[in-house]
């Protein structure tokens, strides 16, 4: 069993668009958003996945993540809970440790968070320069959680 150790941070500046190795648009949606469990469907680029989680415990939750045919994944974004996300992934290596930083579009436009997955409640990392105030802990950051920008934008 898979386990997800996940840290988000709000993102200040544009820097990390010079830093990011690779940009993949990439589109999800929620069969399921109850609090104890999500069923997610995803197209990154030219690939579908569809990802089940847990509950969160210790800042860790179960995840399952499996690929799927393409069309599926189209077909089931439009039987997914409202809304739709839309963002692009840029990947930026900071002090060897991988950053996902998602820039929202649609409704969610001017959102942009910065995520790592460690391997241990104990890593260590460093922060790059663009990385700003924490909401690990903020639901109302989650992606199962985002509907519009005005939802959160008294948060920022």
């Amino acid at each position: 069993m898979a386990k997800e150790i996940e840290h988000k941070y709000l993102v200040t500046g544009d820097s990390f668009k010079h830093q990011a190795s690779q940009v993949i648009h990439i589109t999800q949606g929620y069969l399921s958003r109850d609090k104890g469990r999500t069923v997610r469907i995803r197209t990154a680029g030219e690939k579908a996945f569809i990802t089940i989680k847990g509950p969160g415990i210790d800042a860790a939750r179960d995840e399952f993540e499996y690929p799927i045919p393409l069309a599926d994944a189209q077909a089931m974004l439009r039987m997914c809970v409202p809304p739709v996300i839309s963002k692009d992934r840029h990947i930026v290596m900071h002090d060897g440790n991988k950053w996902e930083i998602d820039v929202f579009h649609g409704d969610l436009q001017g959102l942009i968070l910065a995520e790592i997955e460690i391997p241990s409640v104990d890593y260590r990392y460093t922060l790059p320069d663009f990385v700003g105030r924490n909401v690990t802990d903020d639901r109302r950051f989650y992606n199962s959680c985002l509907t519009t920008f005005e939802d959160i934008k008294d948060a920022l």
